[in-house]
C-alpha cells in the first residue's frame, strides 16, 4: 500500500492541506499507522489544471519531509519526473523514484542503473509533462501501453537497470484520456499487464477523474468507487495500491482475505470451533 501525501498548493483532492512540513509528517505518519507499506511525496500536482514547478521549488517543498520519514525509517517514494529532483530524492535516501514520462530521457539511463531505488516506470498518453484532456480510443491505447512498456522496459534493462528494480504503471484517468473507457479498459487488462512484463503493477485509481464521470459523483463522495476499483485491482495481481485513503482499502482487504480463507477452509473443520454459530438442525 502507498499512501499518498501531496506537498502542493493544487493538488485536486488535498491541495493545500500538506503544504507545511509539519503538516505532511503527520498526515504521513497518519497514513502509516493505517498501513501504508510506503509513503509517496509529491511536490507538485499533475493534472490539466496544476501549476509546473521548478525542480528547486519542489525540492524546497521536500527537503524537510523527505528527510525526516527516511531517519524514521520509513520507505518513501516521490514523484517527479523532474531530473534534479529525482537526484535530490534519491541521494537523500528515497525508496522509489515514481516519474509520470516513465524516464524518458535514454542520456539518463546509465545514471538510474547506478541508483538503488526502485524504478515506478509510469504511461501517459502524454508521454511529456503533466495530464491533459485528450480524447483517446481505448483499444488504442491498450496497444500504446503494451508498446511503450516493452521499448521502455528493454531500454531501460541494456543500459543496465536490473529488471527487479522496475515497477510499472499504465495510468489512469487524464494520463489515458478524457473519458472513462481507456482507464476502464487498462484496470481490466492488469493481469495480463502483469502477465507480459513479468514486474510488479501498481495503479493508483483514486479518486480519480473516470470514477466521478462512471458514477456521477462529486469528488467529496467518490471514495467507494475508489474502494471498489482498488479491490477489483487488488483480486488481479497488482503489486501496489496508491492511495490517499489506506485506512478503508486496509481494511477492505482484511475483511476480503478472511472470507477467502474461510471459503478454501473445508466447512467440517469450522464447526464446533467458536467462529460461527451452529446451525440450526446440528
Amino acid at each position: 500500500m502507498v499512501g499518498v501525501v501531496n506537498i502542493t498548493t493544487d493538488s485536486f483532492s488535498d491541495g493545500g492541506r500538506f503544504l507545511a512540513a509539519r503538516d505532511a509528517l503527520a498526515h504521513a505518519r497518519r497514513l502509516r499507522a493505517d498501513g501504508a507499506d510506503i509513503i509517496e511525496l509529491g511536490p507538485a500536482a499533475s493534472h490539466p489544471d496544476a501549476r509546473q514547478l521548478t525542480a528547486e521549488q519542489e525540492i524546497r517543498r521536500l527537503a524537510d519531509v523527505l528527510d525526516e520519514l527516511v531517519a524514521a525509517g520509513i520507505p518513501v517514494s516521490v514523484d517527479s519526473f523532474r531530473p534534479q529532483t529525482q537526484r535530490f530524492a534519491s541521494e537523500h535516501g528515497a525508496a522509489y523514484l515514481n516519474d509520470i514520462q516513465g524516464f524518458p530521457d535514454p542520456g539518463r539511463y546509465r545514471e538510474l542503473a547506478k541508483l538503488s531505488c526502485q524504478l515506478i516506470v509510469m504511461h501517459s498518453v502524454q508521454r511529456s509533462g503533466p495530464a491533459t484532456r485528450v480524447l483517446t480510443a481505448a483499444e488504442t491505447v491498450w496497444t500504446g501501453i503494451e508498446r511503450f512498456f516493452h521499448e521502455r522496459l528493454t531500454a531501460l534493462q541494456a543500459a543496465g537497470v536490473d529488471r527487479d528494480r522496475l515497477v510499472i504503471d499504465p495510468g489512469l484517468g487524464y494520463f489515458l484520456g478524457r473519458t472513462p473507457e481507456p482507464s476502464m479498459l487498462a484496470l481490466n487488462q492488469l493481469s495480463a499487464l502483469k502477465s507480459r512484463f513479468g514486474v510488479p503493477v501498481l495503479v493508483s485509481p483514486s479518486r480519480k477523474s473516470f470514477l466521478r464521470t462512471v458514477t456521477g459523483r462529486d469528488l467529496d463522495q467518490i471514495g467507494p468507487a475508489t474502494l471498489a476499483a482498488e479491490l477489483y485491482a487488488a483480486c488481479h495481481g497488482v503489486g501496489f495500491i496508491r492511495t490517499h485513503d489506506v485506512a478503508a482499502i486496509r481494511d477492505a482487504l482484511t475483511v476480503f482475505q478472511a472470507l477467502d480463507a474461510v471459503r478454501r477452509e473445508p466447512a467440517a473443520s469450522r464447526e464446533g470451533d467458536g467462529r460461527f454459530p451452529a446451525s440450526a438442525d446440528s
